[in-house]
């Protein structure tokens, strides 16, 4: 016994001496002090109308883009030619498919591979019988409380206009870049961005087979942090999720309600639907998660910091608390949502046809084919049909976070907020920088220089979306920053 205690005792000193050590020996991937962003001749109150006179414009886009209202785009485009004369006096504008728009800034090196920002155009409907809730009308461009109200101000006219008001002061100061700089601003991303990123995409591919970093829309700094810290936490996205919508339809004889089989086609719709739910796809540190502590563990109190520097031994523990929050458990696996059910149309008239619309989020590692067939395995039913709907694809590649594109991105962030922790992760949504993932796998991101918290991302895509007047002005600061400090 005594030599059994002794086993333990020696075990449990190995264990303590390796986990401190994983722990001490922690690299510290966040960058000293940075010097701020250089001063940028602006001009708040102008900046800031030319924001509000753009969300008044609806350009929104609808599902099936024949249902678009084209008129807005025209009037957008004519908005953006007057607000910005000396971008337009300067750099090269071509429009493909009539409303995307290429902005061409040669820089003074042709050595040097380009640098490409992006925004979209377009956005969202709002849902109906949700514009009486909005604190100012969605499409008025009114401030109040503080806040800049509209549809486009978080989501994504912020950085379309942001990005043209930072060229607009460069130029004003005669900055010349030496590397290239190109804007890029689709028109349908919230509709998948065929028309408008793809095609952009093939365009710049032709001139620029290869690009120094591709940043669109993405991340934010979330000013309440991440994984219990209180500090503002830069998340730059270095991938996002893979896309993958399934048709889930069960065919039964129909009928008389008075009379049900045992089960009718809607139960059988709904058991698959109940199944796949009860079953979600196997949680992964790997696929996001685990970068992002790697970068944020240096910063936490030391009992969390042993934890995340021992993801081998507290990977279970890691996985349930962050898989409490509907975000947290979004970063750790491929989700399951149900969003579409469809069968019969009399109370009293048991449907021959039932249908069931499941929607997946591709992690970083799971294919499309490997969660389809995960998906039947589950549903086990072979009266249950499962059809693909529209476009899949997998997740994007993701980019690297040793480069110098990201150092750029990195010491950037940090002059404008200076505060903040940075920090890779996985977008979980879709953004057009899926369209140009080949032209620079290695250094394509997805952020947002924006100051928010949870309440303020959440107005994304929904009711009461919101902006600071004076976080545009530090958007436009950081887009200045960033085109020298890629220079």
């Amino acid at each position: 016994m005594r030599r059994f205690l002794l086993l333990l005792l020696f075990v449990a000193l190995g264990l303590a001496a390796v986990l401190l050590a994983n722990t001490l020996r922690l690299p510290n991937h966040q960058l000293a002090a940075v010097p701020p962003a250089p001063a940028l001749p602006l001009v708040p109150d102008s900046m800031t109308a030319h924001l509000a006179s753009a969300l008044r414009i609806a350009t929104v886009s609808r599902t099936v883009y024949a249902e678009t209202d084209s008129l807005p785009f025209d009037q957008l485009a004519a908005y953006l030619q007057r607000t910005f004369p000396l971008v337009h006096q300067r750099l090269k504008l071509q429009t493909v498919n009539h409303y995307a728009r290429l902005y061409e800034w040669p820089g003074t090196d042709s050595s040097l591979k380009p640098l490409l920002l992006l925004a979209h155009q377009d956005v969202v409907p709002v849902l109906p019988g949700t514009a009486g809730q909005w604190a100012r009308p969605p499409f008025a461009g009114q401030q109040a409380g503080g806040y800049l109200y509209g549809r486009g101000a978080l989501d994504d006219k912020l950085n379309l206009l942001g990005q043209l008001e930072a060229v607009e002061a460069l130029l004003r100061t005669g900055y010349q870049p030496r590397r290239t700089v190109l804007l890029a601003f689709g028109h349908d991303e919230e509709t998948q961005g065929r028309r408008g990123a793809a095609a952009l995409a093939a365009l710049i591919q032709k001139r620029y087979p290869r690009l120094e970093m591709v940043l669109d829309e993405g991340g934010l700094v979330k000013s309440d942090g991440v994984a219990g810290l209180a500090q503002p936490v830069a998340l730059v996205g270095v991938s996002e999720k893979g896309y993958l919508s399934l048709e889930l339809t069960a065919t039964g004889a129909g009928g008389h309600s008075s009379m049900p089989p045992a089960l009718t086609s809607v139960g059988r719709v709904a058991a698959a639907v109940a199944r796949l739910e009860a079953q979600p796809f196997p949680a992964r540190l790997d696929g996001g998660v685990s970068g992002l502590l790697a970068y944020l563990a240096p910063t936490v109190p030391f009992g969390k910091r042993l934890v995340f520097a021992n993801q081998w031994l507290f990977g279970s523990l890691i996985k349930k608390s962050l898989a409490a929050t509907p975000s947290g458990n979004a970063a750790l696996r491929t989700t399951t949502a149900p969003t579409i059910m469809r069968g019969g149309d009399k109370d009293n008239v048991l449907p021959a046809l039932a249908t069931a619309t499941v929607n997946f989020r591709l992690l970083p590692g799971d294919s499309v084919g490997a969660v389809l067939r995960r998906v039947r395995e589950i549903i086990n039913d072979p009266q249950i049909q499962v059809t693909t709907l529209g476009e899949d694809r997998a997740a994007s590649p993701v980019s690297g976070t040793d480069n110098a594109a990201f150092a750029a991105l990195h010491r950037t962030i940090k002059s404008v907020f200076p505060a903040a922790l940075v920090a890779p992760y996985v977008v979980v949504g879709a953004t057009d920088a899926r369209a140009y993932a080949a032209l620079c796998p290695q250094a394509t991101y997805r952020f947002m220089p924006v100051l928010m918290d949870q309440a303020a991302i959440e107005s994304l895509h929904g009711t009461n979306e919101r902006l600071r007047p004076a976080a545009y002005l530090t958007l436009i600061r950081f887009y200045a920053a960033l085109i020298r400090n890629m220079g």
